[in-house]
């Protein structure tokens, strides 16, 4: 006789069941120990939830002292089967905690009034959610040098190190399919760990291979002559600077060369003029009234003024986000729930946003297209997206850096649907696929949680974005 519907899922359910205990139990008690240890049980003002998740530090070098910390999310449901994602912000210098899980697609939501609000829209609806604060100094994470270096090569290094050795103490996401997603100067960070992992593969022991499957990069860096010139016309397409500025950007600055003329550096800076009273992270967006400029090191290689900058309330639901997440972040309660005290105990490291202890960034590649390009012979999957109100790495850098790819079309500019809404338009090339986010800013899932989410979804499942209403 057939088994009933409900019979047959009590069924796998007890199957699955007893494959986690198992699954347990081969752990052996020094890994189990060490994952026990790292669990989070009482963040402070935290919902209640369905799922595990852990936080806490992981030694990249042993000589150095350097640990870097990172904070990670069983999926919501059935966590042995589905992928395992990695996000990465940029800067460099900047926190993934700080920013991707707490402002934009983890499960907690640090709001007003330092409570902590259950996201609808998280990623680990789709996926095992691992944030990681690299490199060194960045947050929570910590080096015992003070002669430690920060670069992309040795960012790369020191993320691949670190994958290394959680899997080591996670070993039950081994054979699970891996993935990095990130944004900003992650466009950096991301293709060029993707690169390590790439290259190490090929000669890793069983016990250090990475089943790694692709990533996916957004309002991403990737090229500072297409990135720089994109700027500063998306800057002047929406009317957001004078004629007379553009015209001396254009006639003084050769962004294909790695130093600026005085006149250039004069024109950028009375374009940055414009972003003192705007929100250059999102043009439309009201700004935080308590919001503090600062310069973060990204420039290009000799070049201290052309680059980011970031602020500490940029905008989003709420304007002032990035003010209540440096709050809580620097209770003690939370970094002793997170496991989190060694940066502030021992190294006197105040948790911020974007790092105070960076000061030289070593290296900083000019362009990672060639990378981009090396990868997808590699076979992996690759998915650019872009929020199409970010004025700092508007879609007009991110289309000007995929023409320069030079790759074949498949599948020409058309839109895609969120529901009955256009959520953007999205451009398939051969082996790569470009998806734009409608009224998006710079942190897309914070202006398009709902759409960020189908995004991801899509990606991991290697299905085009819908085609029609639905």
């Amino acid at each position: 006789m057939a088994l009933s519907l409900s019979t047959s899922a009590l069924l796998l359910s007890i199957c699955f069941s007893s494959f986690l205990f198992k699954l347990s139990w081969a752990l052996g008690p020094a890994i189990r120990a060490q994952q026990d240890a790292d669990r989070v049980v009482h963040l402070p003002g935290q919902p209640a939830v369905n799922f595990q998740h852990y936080a806490g530090y992981v030694t990249v070098n042993e000589n150095n002292g350097t640990a870097l910390f990172y904070w990670f999310f069983e999926s919501t449901n059935t966590p042995a089967s589905k992928p395992l994602l990695l996000w990465l912000n940029g800067g460099p210098g900047c926190s993934s905690v700080g920013f991707g899980e707490a402002q934009e697609l983890g499960p907690f939501l640090v709001r007003k009034g330092l409570e902590i609000e259950l996201n609808n829209y998280a990623w680990n609806k789709a996926a095992n959610l691992l944030f990681l604060e690299a490199p060194a100094d960045v947050g929570f994470s910590y080096s015992n040098s003070t002669q430690e270096i920060h670069g992309d090569r040795t960012t790369a290094l020191n993320s691949y190190k670190f994958l290394v050795n959680w899997f080591k103490r996670f070993p039950q996401y081994k054979s699970n399919e891996f993935y990095i997603a990130g944004e900003s100067y992650a466009g950096h960070y991301v293709p060029q760990l993707a690169e390590v992992i790439f290259d190490e593969n090929k000669k890793a022991s069983k016990e250090n291979y990475i089943n790694f499957k692709g990533f996916t990069i957004g309002n991403a860096l990737m090229d500072y002559y297409t990135d720089q010139n994109g700027m500063f016309d998306y800057a002047w397409g929406h009317a957001v600077i004078s004629d007379g500025v553009y015209k001396s950007i254009k006639a003084n600055c050769d962004f294909s060369k790695e130093n600026q003329n005085t006149q250039c550096y004069d024109a950028i800076e009375k374009y940055y003029d414009v972003y003192h009273i705007i929100d250059m992270y999102s043009l439309y967006s009201p700004t935080c009234p308590a919001r503090q400029e600062s310069d973060s090191v990204v420039r290009l290689p000799g070049q201290p003024l052309i680059g980011f900058r970031q602020f500490s309330g940029y905008a989003g639901y709420d304007p002032c986000d990035s003010l209540y997440t440096e709050t809580y972040f620097n209770r003690k309660d939370v970094q002793e729930a997170l496991h989190a005290t060694v940066a502030a105990k021992v190294h006197n490291q105040r948790w911020t946003h974007c790092s105070d202890h960076i000061s030289l960034w070593e290296d900083s590649a000019f362009s990672v297209l060639p990378i981009i390009k090396k990868l997808i012979a590699g076979g992996l999957r690759i998915w650019v997206f872009s929020g199409d109100v970010d004025g700092r790495i508007p879609v007009t850098a991110t289309r000007y850096s995929l023409n320069k790819l030079g790759l074949k079309t498949i599948e020409d500019w058309s839109p895609w649907y969120n529901n009955k809404e256009v959520g953007g338009w999205t451009i398939i090339y051969d082996k790569l696929t470009f998806v734009t986010i409608r009224g998006a800013g710079h942190q897309v899932p914070t202006f398009a949680p709902k759409q960020a989410l189908q995004l991801i979804t899509n990606f991991l499942a290697n299905k085009k974005m819908p085609s029609i209403p639905f």
